[in-house]
């Protein structure tokens, strides 16, 4: 679940994703609640719930959010409410820790590497990267599927040439950290940085390039 609020671009809205769009889409609104499904599945992608800034304390907030427990209840209250069945479920960020446990070359490219990157809990994930500092061993930064980027970019599954990759090893400038080499690559953490599958800590990383804790030659 990815959710944003941003009252300067969208006003008094609340936007949350529960899937990528699909082809076709059915919107449904009942009073301040939209629902758009899948219509040939008739499955929730997303919701928006305007006028509720205030009451949930989003005010002051200005892209991702991630609701606390209590946010996430006062939305399902909303959602019923509305006459909507779904309840939603706390969901924290997906850009997480990772180590890159294996990687072979891309079948059908001279600069793809296919990786094998685990993420926590026992669980790897195939991403396919075309970081030239790719390697195996390193620890690095994952967006999993449903990860928003500071960008406001959504990772999802997808395929690279043919080679389905479920995420994507992110580079500094593309986390926006401050003094990022303006060049692909990715952000070799530091080992004591923290435990793989752990979330990432945006305000932990924000000295990685300007004390040159991080390899940028390459």
């Amino acid at each position: 679940m990815i959710t944003s609020y941003n009252f300067q671009g969208m006003g008094d809205v609340l936007v949350i994703i529960l899937a990528p769009n699909a082809a076709n889409q059915s919107v449904t609104t009942h009073g301040q609640v939209t629902r758009i499904e899948d219509a040939s599945t008739q499955v929730a992608t997303g919701f928006n719930l305007a006028g509720v800034g205030a009451q949930l304390g989003l005010t002051a907030v200005q892209g991702q959010v991630v609701l606390t427990a209590d946010q996430v209840d006062q939305v399902n209250a909303l959602l019923a409410e509305a006459g909507f069945e779904e309840q939603l479920v706390v969901s924290p960020s997906k850009l997480v820790i990772g180590r890159v446990e294996k990687m072979t070359v891309h079948p059908d490219s001279d600069h793809l590497h296919v990786t094998t990157t685990a993420v926590g809990d026992g669980q790897t994930l195939q991403i396919v990267s075309g970081s030239p500092n790719m390697r195996e061993g390193i620890k690095v930064v994952v967006a999993q599927p449903g990860t928003m980027m500071p960008s406001g970019a959504l990772i999802w599954d997808g395929a690279l040439r043919g080679v389905q990759s479920s995420g994507m090893i992110v580079s500094g400038r593309e986390l926006k950290l401050p003094a990022a080499p303006d060049k692909p690559g990715a952000l070799v953490l530091p080992e004591d940085f923290g435990e793989v599958g752990t979330v990432f800590d945006f305000a932990q990383a924000q000295n990685l390039y300007t004390d040159h804790l991080v390899d940028t030659n390459y």
